[in-house]
């Protein structure tokens, strides 16, 4: 018997679950693994950025595999080497061995928008926009989760826990995916696009390279600006390439438009905010009070639980998207998202010396996410054809994570300016600093978000 509605939706949401919670769940145990694993700090800072880098490369190739061979089977396949890699981080040695299995988890990130595109194959159009935005806002709803999920891990038990709890996970949702997926269709025809993944991943790989590394290569040196050009370089060597193709993984005319390049834009500058928050909250909860009170000297579990009710925030917004589509017009949700997360910002830069400063205001900004975030998939559905629903939400994907290793490194230079550089208390200038540049990145996304929305050409759900 067919898999109702309901059972598919569960099954995506378990799945994107799965993977948001893992992504964040490793960082309260970051000091703890360079210790258990006798190596150095920067050598552990890998341990995010192997993930981050292998899920840009790999997240649009999946993603058009499954517009080529069918959503469910590739997921199936991500879902098996997710576990797999799990499993090898749970069992290293060594911190090589630990990295090489945080690569091979970087496929997960394809589950994203594979979800997305099964939904829209297997949803009536009604139910598609609160699906997509519930998916969406589990998305955020897990990082935040596992900033806590992964602190409580990290000071009761083995970081091997982190990683038995991920396989878990994997074969969890590895056996409902197999089971109420629907098998789909094949949406799009022609064949894989090998050269142009190659350059798009070499392209991403520089730059992202650069963007981790410039901290301590030195954002003049010789190797970061030579990434960043030959990553400028690839990727017109990729623009190129895709013009002449017709089984194109680039749509240039697609991204060119002006729709699709704002709502990647929108994308980038909302993953660039988002991490002005992950950075900033966790480090002023958990330092000692300094000399100007900038800090509670909280333990990383309650640094997680002051951001928990703006991750948990997220869903029910997410799920909101559709209603004030129909409402009120599908321009609105994306602007009204990046406003409420203007508002919160500027209320946590004036006001974060007490703790009901961070769940309060922090939740509008979770609100103004939850709205994003179940607003993207949506345009892009109203902009792309059903074939090409894959990749352009795996493009998508990462021109957010791109975003947030920017936010990531901007957050890290500020707070580097404001201690001078040396070991000791960030000062409170620092932290206003970061939360007054979340609410100018996100005046941004309310600037954008108007070109976000007349569709590409006429499609069918």
């Amino acid at each position: 018997m067919p898999a109702s509605p309901r059972q598919i939706v569960t099954a995506l949401v378990t799945t994107v679950f799965g993977y948001s919670l893992m992504q964040t769940v490793v960082v309260p145990a970051l000091g703890l693994l360079t210790r258990e694993l006798h190596t150095t700090p920067a050598w552990s800072a890998w341990i995010l950025s192997a993930f981050l880098l292998s899920s840009a490369v790999l997240t649009p190739l999946l993603g058009r595999l499954g517009d080529l061979y069918g959503k469910r089977r590739v997921m199936v396949g991500v879902l098996a080497a997710y576990a797999v890699g799990m499993a090898g981080a749970a069992l290293a040695q060594d911190i090589a061995q630990l990295i090489t299995a945080r690569v091979v988890q970087g496929a997960a990130l394809a589950v994203v928008p594979l979800s997305m595109a099964i939904l829209r194959e297997a949803l009536p159009r009604e139910r598609l926009a609160s699906a997509m935005g519930l998916v969406s806002g589990i998305v955020g709803a897990g990082a935040g989760a596992g900033l806590v999920v992964g602190g409580l891990l990290a000071d009761r038990l083995s970081w091997r826990h982190l990683f038995v709890l991920g396989a878990l996970l994997a074969l969890i949702s590895l056996g409902m995916v197999a089971r109420w997926v629907p098998r789909g269709e094949r949406a799009a025809s022609g064949g894989l696009d090998v050269p142009g993944s190659v350059l798009l991943g070499l392209s991403l790989v520089a730059v992202l390279l650069a963007l981790t590394q410039g901290p301590s290569w030195g954002w003049y040196s010789a190797p970061v600006l030579g990434l960043f050009a030959l990553g400028a370089l690839l990727a017109a060597g990729l623009l190129a390439l895709e013009r002449r193709r017709s089984d194109a993984l680039i749509d240039v005319a697609e991204l060119a438009h002006r729709p699709m390049l704002a709502t990647h834009l929108a994308a980038l500058v909302f993953g660039a905010g988002s991490y002005f928050f992950y950075v900033a909250m966790p480090l002023f909860a958990q330092q000692r009070p300094g000399p100007d009170g900038a800090g509670f000297g909280a333990s990383v579990t309650v640094a997680g639980l002051l951001m928990l009710p703006g991750m948990l925030a997220i869903i029910p917004a997410g799920m909101a998207v559709g209603r004030i589509s129909q409402a009120i017009g599908s321009r609105w949700p994306l602007a009204i998202g990046f406003l409420a997360m203007t508002a919160g910002s500027a209320l946590i830069a004036v006001a974060h010396g007490a703790y009901w400063h961070h769940p309060v205001f922090y939740g509008m900004v979770g609100a103004g996410s939850g709205l994003v975030m179940g607003a993207l998939p949506k345009l892009i559905v109203d902009i792309v054809p059903r074939a090409r629903t894959g990749t352009a939400n795996g493009l998508n994907n990462i021109a957010r994570t791109v975003g947030g290793v920017v936010g990531s490194q901007l957050a890290a230079a500020v707070i580097a300016s404001g201690s001078g550089g040396r070991a000791g208390a960030v000062p409170d200038s620092a932290f206003t600093a970061l939360f007054w540049l979340a609410g100018g990145v996100a005046v941004v996304g309310v600037a954008v978000s108007p070109y976000a929305v007349r569709a590409l050409r006429t499609v069918t759900a």
